[in-house]
């Protein structure tokens, strides 16, 4: 289940997955829930995530907001696709061939199998009080790592045969929360994700990536903001510090500059992981009769032997 580590929204993954407080709308789905309740109407994302080697990770998500005393519900589809891999079996590992002229086969069968993963959820938020909002995410997680959904395992030992499923299902939750300060454009956000039980593959069972995110966000330029107060030009600031279950406590770090609210450069920094330092990206958005549109695109490298990593977000808002 590490692909529920690998995040959507290309605004966010370029400003260094710092978004614990600046998720909102139907992006919150993915990152913290509670940023649901500030849906503009309803609201529709979509993001395609170029991952490592072949993988593709596509992402959706809808807001919808039910009355201003009933809260907001988000729902969310992500699928994930391995791309193809060739088979191998040990009972392969032989040299094929007519004497003399044989070559070594590494277990290659000659087929392919297509591994997959998917998430479906459903998100509610709603405001306490003007200033404090909270929201859950409910979602089922389905990973297969084979094209059947068994396999026959033969002990070679007493000749007895083992049937193991090759895919693997849970039951997870997110919870959030988000706080108005009231002072000037500071906000603070909560998040923890992934909460429920281990998953378990053939006889061993695993926790799910838990994670937890704690952050804040400023405008450091723009109305309201803590420095300089300006109409047209916006620059944002956001930190959050981010906590997995199986590994050290890593940062982010991240900045984005708005002009006339149409177009936006972002960039970020992540602290503490073993192949990603910095990002990169920018977006436009227009109003189009009645609609609000907008295109983000982020960039992040990978390390000198990993591929980079490329997202790119759609989105609508029905005001």
């Amino acid at each position: 289940m590490q692909f529920l580590k690998v995040m959507p929204t290309a605004r966010a993954t370029a400003m260094g997955e710092a978004y614990s407080t600046l998720g909102l709308g139907a992006d919150a789905v993915f990152w913290n829930p509670a940023g649901l309740v500030d849906s503009k109407g309803l609201e529709l994302a979509s993001t395609m995530t170029l991952w490592l080697f072949d993988t593709r990770q596509t992402a959706v998500a809808a807001a919808v907001p039910i009355g201003d005393d009933y809260g907001t519900i988000g729902v969310q589809l992500q699928y994930v696709d391995y791309g193809s891999i060739q088979e191998t079996r040990v009972d392969q590992l032989m040299f094929v061939g007519a004497t003399g002229s044989q070559v070594y086969n590494p277990g290659l069968t000659g087929r392919t199998f297509s591994p997959y993963a998917y998430v479906v959820g459903i998100s509610y938020a709603n405001r306490f009080t003007d200033k404090f909002a909270t929201g859950i995410t409910v979602k089922y997680v389905n990973e297969s790592l084979y094209g059947s959904s068994s396999v026959s395992v033969v002990n070679p030992s007493d000749g007895t045969t083992q049937q193991y499923n090759t895919f693997a299902n849970v039951l997870l939750f997110d919870f959030g929360m988000h706080y108005n300060t009231g002072y000037r454009s500071i906000m603070i956000g909560v998040a923890i994700q992934n909460f429920g039980s281990q998953v378990k593959f053939a006889d061993e069972g695993f926790p799910a990536p838990l994670s937890f995110r704690l952050g804040t966000s400023a405008d450091l330029l723009g109305s309201n903001a803590l420095v300089v107060d300006d109409e047209t030009n916006r620059l944002t600031f956001a930190y959050d510090i981010f906590q997995p279950n199986d590994y050290a406590q890593q940062m982010h770090f991240g900045l984005e500059y708005c002009f006339n609210t149409m177009l936006f450069l972002r960039t970020g920094y992540k602290v503490n992981y073993d192949s990603e330092k910095m990002t990169y990206g920018g977006g436009l958005a227009t109003d189009f009769e009645g609609y609000r549109l907008t295109f983000d695109y982020s960039f992040a490298g990978m390390g000198d032997y990993l591929n980079n990593v490329h997202r790119i977000s759609l989105g609508i808002v029905l005001k």
